[in-house]
């Protein structure tokens, strides 16, 4: 069974498939003719299990003491309900926090933040974690470089291809055959096709969260 298969029968994309294969917990066969992977039965079932355990939000750890033997099911999911107790008291802090904050009828600019954070360290000293969602305010800025450099390719080949074909066009006693021509302005041409190939394939895994997806399940 190829990995296409398995995506579509597992509901797992390739990209977390193979992280799975790099994290160690699948194992799958190497085809002796070509070197190609293939999956069978027993991967499916394995990425069926990991898929479920992924969804109830048990670490990629307890998944692999578990596959080893040196945990049970029963094992890993008492290990899991302290953590989702743990989180459960840690939203419970931050609603109080929030509905504190409902209450003040203030502009943000008026708001005395200095003292709420200083509230929030204390209760993270005590062993409360809040959520902060700094981290994926930086993402926004994975989308600058990669059409940046679309952009510079564009305008650089462009004006290449343009000024080639202008040149052979207006000069034509002094340019290459009209085939050789074509086919020097073509490969700028396809350079930039596939930058711009690029750059749809790097937005949908910017979108996709890129290892964030593939520790999603």
């Amino acid at each position: 069974m190829k990995i296409n298969e398995v995506e579509a029968q597992v509901g797992i994309t390739k990209k977390n498939i193979r992280f799975y294969e790099e994290q160690g917990l699948l194992s799958p066969r190497r085809n002796s003719e070509n070197g190609y992977r293939d999956y069978g039965e027993e991967e499916v079932k394995i990425l069926r299990q990991i898929k479920l355990m992924r969804k109830l939000g048990v670490p990629l750890e307890e998944i692999r003491q578990m596959q080893s033997g040196a945990h049970t099911v029963g094992d890993g999911m008492r290990r899991h309900l302290v953590t989702l107790e743990r989180e459960r008291h840690n939203l419970e802090q931050a609603e109080r926090l929030c509905e504190t904050l409902k209450d003040q009828e203030v502009r943000l600019d008026s708001l005395d933040a200095q003292s709420l954070l200083e509230q929030m360290e204390t209760l993270e000293q005590e062993g409360t974690t809040f959520q902060d969602k700094q981290m994926g305010d930086a993402r926004r800025l994975s989308y600058v470089a990669p059409v940046v450099v679309t952009v510079l390719v564009t305008i650089v080949l462009g004006a290449l291809t343009g000024g080639m074909l202008w040149a052979g066009f207006t000069q034509p006693e002094e340019a290459p055959p009209l085939f050789l021509l074509l086919v020097l302005a073509a490969v700028p041409a396809l350079i930039i096709l596939g930058t711009y190939l690029a750059l749809y394939q790097r937005v949908k895994e910017i979108q996709k969260g890129e290892m964030d997806d593939a520790k999603k399940y």
